[in-house]
């Protein structure tokens, strides 16, 4: 059975500002000042924000931002981010980057802006923002394109524990991009984020395992890292394990296990998944035989341009009946009215 695996995914993080978002308003607000319910805390920050003080401000912010004890106002929220930052308060700087970076909370979106931000807080050290001006620099996005400058602050970010940044400059290092090509630092990094439990990163090694680049060639390692991200809902690493089952690599032979684990990305819209599991439809490995359905996802994945898929469903129009296109093309169209949830 010819199976479709993603091998590695590089630079697949963009800035984050819903995550990061949710992290940091976190971080101080419900710690520390979670309004009472006769709101005395609130206005302890605001005389405290209206006063000049920049982490009260950033609180404040926050509090409008997540509707925390006052009425949720992307404006007032930008406000009171602002005021902090201009007193150079990098938390604020940070996120009302961000806000111009997706252009959300009201801001109009502003990769430059953006990137100032980005960087007055970076260079504070602040290991977000860091990875978040690298990202930039990698993208060309309100700064001029420079792969050398992404890998510089990626490397700042990764130095201090931050996964993302570690991960993105594995994949630097993988693909010889801003710095010399170097598998074993690739690796290197890729676990250091790993092992912070990043699953594009647990991804990523699993990878390295299955090639042998970087590290000594183990499919059983292979197959642990994929695991890892697969159970936390990775789409890629769910089908990757699918591979390792449908060939017994580092594991033993289960068709079953594999179409279980090609179905979980599928349900994410895995172009590699929906090939892979028309495949076993194709052939009956895994799942009843099922023309209809092998069509079905053959041609999912060909409307993500998947190459392999365009032509084996081109193949496909060759062989089946008539009546058994019409019927996987009724499932397309009710899958792609009706796409399952994400299941993890």
């Amino acid at each position: 059975m010819n199976l479709v695996v993603g091998m590695r995914s590089l630079l697949p993080v963009v800035v984050l500002s819903v995550l990061l978002f949710t992290g940091l308003f976190a971080s101080h607000i419900n710690a520390e000042s979670m309004p009472n319910t006769d709101g005395s805390v609130e206005q302890q920050i605001r005389i405290k924000a209206e006063q000049g003080d920049p982490t009260a401000q950033n609180d404040l912010g926050i509090m409008y931002a997540n509707g925390e004890g006052v009425l949720q106002d992307d404006k007032q929220a930008a406000f009171w981010f602002r005021k902090a930052a201009d007193l150079g308060y990098a938390k604020s700087q940070l996120i009302l980057g961000l806000m111009y970076s997706e252009g959300q909370g009201g801001m109009t979106k502003d990769s430059s802006q953006a990137v100032s931000l980005f960087r007055k807080a970076a260079e504070q050290g602040l290991a977000m923002a860091q990875y978040n001006l690298g990202v930039m620099y990698a993208r060309g996005e309100g700064v001029a394109q420079d792969n050398k400058q992404a890998v510089e602050w990626y490397h700042k970010a990764a130095e201090q524990g931050e996964a993302i940044a570690q991960n993105n400059l594995g994949a630097m290092y993988a693909n010889g991009e801003g710095v010399a090509q170097n598998d074993k630092q690739a690796a290197f990094w890729y676990r250091k984020a790993a092992e912070q439990e990043l699953p594009t990163a647990q991804n990523n090694l699993g990878a390295m395992y299955v090639r042998g680049e970087g590290v000594a060639q183990d499919d059983k390692q292979a197959v642990a890292w994929y695991h890892k991200a697969a159970e936390q809902g990775y789409a890629e690493a769910q089908n990757n394990l699918g591979v390792m089952y449908a060939n017994g690599k580092g594991v033993a032979q289960d068709d079953e296990q594999a179409a279980f684990w090609f179905r979980k990305a599928t349900d994410q819209g895995e172009a590699m998944a929906q090939f892979n599991l028309g495949q076993m439809y194709f052939n009956g490995t895994g799942v009843p035989q099922d023309y209809a359905q092998a069509y079905m996802w053959t041609e999912l994945a060909a409307t993500q341009e998947l190459e392999k898929a365009v032509k084996v469903r081109d193949s496909l129009v060759k062989v089946l009946t008539p009546l058994q296109i019409e019927q996987g093309r009724k499932l397309v169209r009710e899958w792609m009215a009706a796409p399952p949830q994400a299941s993890q």
